[in-house]
């Protein structure tokens, strides 16, 4: 193996799949090419020597033919949780049809792709545009003629998160914590196990045409969620229940704030289903990995408050004060 591209590898998940490849003695001299719009947003990837952050739109398909050219394997971690249905469109079904067809064109042996949890047999069974355009771009991939493996993580949680993390800020500022779809599940998994997962796909050809999905080792509520970043990050707050269309009133607001928003109304509609394993396909222990739990890691980063989160605090404030 000679060069592996890691579509979306600048960010929170790309950045431990580019260390744990890195890491595998089985990596040889091969590089790791990591193509993003603006070189800088990969500046965290630069100390390790066998990463090329390089700069690239892969939207555009001159750009996607370059990075490919010599690929024996590429990662698809390139996923967007708020937008437009156009935009779904284009990060999750768009993208995967002309990624599948400059596979073909430069004869990459095999695609990693990262889906999500809950996704349907049929994209019209969805509740919402990011689990239907999730379901699209899997069906597009399985029929694209590229050996595939695809992984569907539950929520993933880890030091450089933007959900315990930003759930632990919220508590920090507010009183109380109204929460839509609070009985809501998810099986969280942690970034690292997800890494290995996706490491294990890269290395290992005969996981091509597999499926597996990928949860952590217990199963919690949204609001059991909310209620351990708020005690692991020493600010807890009660958790008040709100109905769905209480929820889409603060999805509205948290539109308004700077930033990322924390949760939009198609993430409610995605909470319909629940994020939990279905118990027929393999998943991590089928890989060798035995999964964490957030009890078991996120104290490590929760009890402080990272400079990101920090930054995402300062802005709240300041809206808030205007």
């Amino acid at each position: 193996m000679k060069r592996i591209v890691v579509l979306g590898g600048t960010g929170f998940v790309g950045r431990s799949v580019c260390e744990q490849l890195q890491a595998d003695g089985r990596l040889g001299g091969a590089r790791i090419v990591v193509p993003s719009r603006r070189r800088e947003r990969g500046k965290h990837l630069f100390p390790l020597p066998q990463v090329d952050v390089v700069q690239a739109d892969v939207h555009q398909d001159a750009d996607l033919a370059a990075v490919l050219r010599g690929a024996d394997v590429v990662v698809n971690l390139i996923a967007i949780l708020h937008g437009s249905p156009q935009a779904f469109e284009q990060a999750h079904v768009t993208l995967p049809q002309r990624l599948a067809a400059a596979c073909r064109q430069a004869g990459v042996a095999r695609i990693v792709h990262v889906s999500a949890l809950g996704v349907p047999e049929q994209a019209a069974q969805a509740p919402s545009n990011y689990l239907r355009t999730k379901a699209q771009g899997e069906a597009v991939l399985r029929a694209s003629g590229v050996p595939c493996v695809i992984l569907r993580p539950s929520v993933i949680f880890g030091e450089h998160d933007r959900f315990l993390n930003l759930f632990a800020g919220l508590q920090r500022l507010a009183p109380v914590m109204p929460l839509a779809g609070a009985d809501a599940r998810f099986q969280p998994v942690w970034v690292e196990d997800v890494a290995r997962a996706v490491v294990r796909g890269v290395m290992d050809p005969t996981l091509a045409g597999s499926t597996y999905e990928l949860g952590g080792p217990v199963v919690m509520t949204l609001a059991d969620l909310v209620r351990l970043a708020g005690r692991l990050a020493g600010c807890a707050r009660p958790v008040v229940p709100v109905p769905m269309a209480v929820g889409r009133i603060q999805a509205a607001v948290m539109a308004c704030l700077p930033g990322e928003p924390l949760m939009s109304a198609d993430n409610l509609d995605s909470m319909k289903v629940a994020n939990v394993l279905g118990g027929t396909l393999p998943g991590l222990r089928e890989l060798g990995i035995d999964p964490a739990s957030p009890e078991a890691v996120a104290p490590g980063y929760l009890s402080r408050q990272t400079p990101s989160l920090a930054r995402q605090l300062d802005a709240w404030r300041a809206w808030a004060r205007r």
